[in-house]
């Protein structure tokens, strides 16, 4: 017992080593820039916490994953328009989910924060972090770019 007890702690540790040591935010510069405070004004504790810190929402939290309308989902950091509802689909992983984002509308980074690889995605102009895209979508790019619905802000067309 003492030895899964140590197992176990250990794992904790890493990932708690791996998250305090994850430099939070696009690297870059940004055409939006603005201090922390002016952040935390701007926007809800839920957006900062995503957009600025890249944590990430519970799954199945964000109204925005069952959005159907017709519209584009914007950036709630600075208003870019990032996704249209066009490409919208439902994954089932419990976040807003879309094959393909809008021409000159995020970037990415290399994200090795969970022992593996992955692909974050932020906004181009204030490098707010979105989510992470995937290789498993559907056609025709055979994208999933998995969002937080807290990261994004929809507007009816």
């Amino acid at each position: 017992m003492e030895r899964r007890a140590f197992v176990w702690g250990g794992l904790a540790s890493l990932v708690a080593a791996s998250a305090l040591g994850r430099r939070a935010g696009a690297e870059g510069t940004f055409e939006v820039t603005l201090t922390e405070a002016e952040w935390r004004k701007r926007l809800t504790d839920m957006q900062f916490a995503v957009l600025r810190q890249e944590k990430t929402e519970r799954a199945g939290t964000s109204p925005l994953d069952r959005e159907k309308r017709k519209g584009t989902f914007h950036c709630a950091g600075c208003d870019l328009a990032v996704f249209s509802s066009d490409h919208k689909y439902d994954s089932g992983t419990g976040w807003p989910s879309f094959w393909q984002p809008l021409p000159n509308a995020i970037g990415t980074k290399s994200d090795n924060s969970l022992f593996v690889t992955r692909t974050e995605v932020h906004c181009r102009r204030c490098g707010g972090h979105f989510g992470h895209v995937f290789s498993d979508g559907p056609k025709p790019t055979g994208k999933r770019y998995c969002m937080n619905g807290a990261a994004l802000v929809f507007k009816p067309a």
